[in-house]
């Protein structure tokens, strides 16, 4: 790793969408994060892929747009971890006029080119089967469509593709600093479990630093702060099913900020965001007592079932770093992202990466690719629009067909099961479950239908070394994880980690 073209700084979805096209169009690419991959904001999301239906009323049709189109892209690339969700937009008297939520779905409609998913309807809640769990006095709705989305292994599906292009992986190591030289930029690293250090030169930078753009800033000699960035807390709480059915609802709030509850599983539901600003990543890893009365007043404006703090069974936060484009209120700031290029030191490229939003981190890495092409490389075609994410190689992107022949090969595991194995890994399950035959070769079971065969191959094929990295990024299972059970899972890895070391 002495020399590389590009060095990336910052393993959320932004980082490893650079670090995977820019692999792919046969770059040398080193991917750097100080923690887990995905292990902040990428994992802190509401978990939809979507156009972003309230951006309309702040006239951003082209974020709508590009937004809705990727949308369709990566429904084709990652069947397995993006699916169709079906929203449920109640009227509220006094706030937005129906006849301006149907223009707006209207619109969206029809920015949403060559779609495949079903588009707007105006309902009457008392004639569908969508009203369970809300107060009688919501009759009217409109019903809109966009994609559920799991965040963190979106991330990790980019990570395992540039790695499988060839690129290094280099999670839970930290960008020291980076000096200009005539060859390049002289980058110091550290290893930020061993404390080891290690430098390498490479052509050209890239801050997908987040929230922490401005700090990798201040680590690269003659760098200039030139772009604001603006933190916003967005966080979410998750209580007992609110309500029956696989759909989810958009509520407007009498603050006029809207507020989704979506499906956790098939016990749970999501609720959130909110927008709160702050002024470092450390005011944003917890959500506040605030926010949680917030969030369930909204929650309770709307459902008959009244939801409180001893309710909530698990929470998250992560902290947004928009561009700052002068807006005063948090929730109009645009989630449209900035790239800034600078030629530090002659002609030593530095891109950095402000704003972007989950939904269009992959045009982000190819505008990026755009940026950098003829400073210190050739341009090259990109690629990934056509391109299946790893696991996202299901024929015709038909899940339930797929998920038909695994239970023919692997007819013992329960059905509820493997369609959860084969959310998380699409069509590399069979590979996760090797020549298993039977529910006693997949291991120690931890909690929640996590298995050692699993946990296995999470931390050989996908860097994850603590409970955390598998309970709540690869997996889901740790949200009904019992104290034991986790220090089960601890000890495995422990274990794992010591033979690792012991082989070395």
């Amino acid at each position: 790793m002495n020399e590389t073209d590009l060095l990336i700084i910052g393993g959320g979805i932004n980082g490893a969408g650079i670090a995977r096209d820019a692999a792919g169009r046969g770059l040398r690419v080193v991917l750097c994060d100080k923690g887990d991959f995905g292990g902040a904001t990428s994992s802190a999301s509401t978990k939809l892929i979507h156009g972003g239906l309230r951006y309309l009323e702040f006239f951003e049709f082209r974020l709508v747009r590009e937004a809705l189109a990727e949308r369709e892209v990566l429904i084709r690339a990652a069947p397995h971890l993006v699916k169709p969700l079906r929203f449920i937009m109640p009227h509220v008297p006094g706030l937005r006029p129906l006849w301006m939520m149907r223009l707006g779905l209207l619109i969206y409609d029809h920015l949403s080119r060559h779609r495949t998913l079903p588009g707007s309807d105006v309902l009457r809640l008392s004639e569908s089967t969508f009203a369970g769990g809300l107060r009688p006095e919501f009759d009217r709705a409109l019903a809109y469509s966009d994609c559920w989305a799991d965040d963190a292994r979106l991330v990790i599906a980019n990570a395992r593709s540039a790695a499988e292009l060839g690129a290094t992986m280099l999670p839970r190591t930290r960008f020291e600093g980076a000096a200009p030289e005539k060859s390049g930029w002289r980058v110091r690293l550290r290893d930020s479990v061993t404390g080891e250090s290690r430098t390498c030169v490479a052509r050209a930078l890239v801050n997908a630093a987040g929230p922490w753009v401005n700090d990798v800033l201040e680590r690269v000699e003659g760098a200039e702060k030139t772009t604001g960035v603006r933190l916003v807390k967005g966080s979410h709480i998750v209580v007992p099913r609110l309500y029956d059915g696989e759909h989810a609802f958009i509520l407007q709030n009498d603050d006029r900020r809207v507020i989704f509850v979506i499906p956790h599983g098939d016990t749970y539901s999501v609720v959130g965001t909110t927008d709160v600003p702050v002024t470092s990543c450390d005011e944003g890893v917890k959500i506040s007592e605030a926010e949680i009365s917030y969030l369930c007043r909204a929650v309770n404006r709307f459902f008959g079932s009244p939801v409180d703090a001893r309710q909530v069974r698990w929470s998250y936060a992560g902290v947004r770093p928009l561009h700052d484009d002068g807006e005063v209120n948090p929730s109009k700031v645009s989630r449209d992202y900035d790239l800034e290029l600078q030629r530090t030191g002659g002609a030593h490229p530095l891109l950095n990466v402000y704003g972007g939003k989950l939904t269009t981190y992959r045009r982000l890495a190819e505008h990026a690719l755009d940026k950098l092409s003829g400073t210190v490389f050739e341009p090259a075609p990109a690629w990934t629009g056509d391109t299946p994410l790893p696991g996202g190689d299901i024929p015709q992107g038909d899940f339930e067909v797929f998920l038909s022949g695994l239970e023919k090969t692997f007819g013992f595991i329960p059905g509820g099961h493997l369609r959860t194995l084969a959310r998380r890994h699409g069509s590399r399950t069979a590979e996760v479950l090797g020549d298993a035959t039977s529910m006693a070769d997949l291991g120690t079971h931890f909690t929640g239908g996590l298995y050692a065969r699993e946990v296995d191959y999470l931390r050989e094929r996908e860097w994850a070394r603590t409970a955390e990295d598998v309970l709540f990024r690869r997996t889901k299972c740790g949200l009904d994880a019992k104290p034991d059970s986790i220090a089960a899972l601890e000890n495995y890895l422990s274990g794992c980690a010591a033979g690792r070391t012991a082989a070395s």
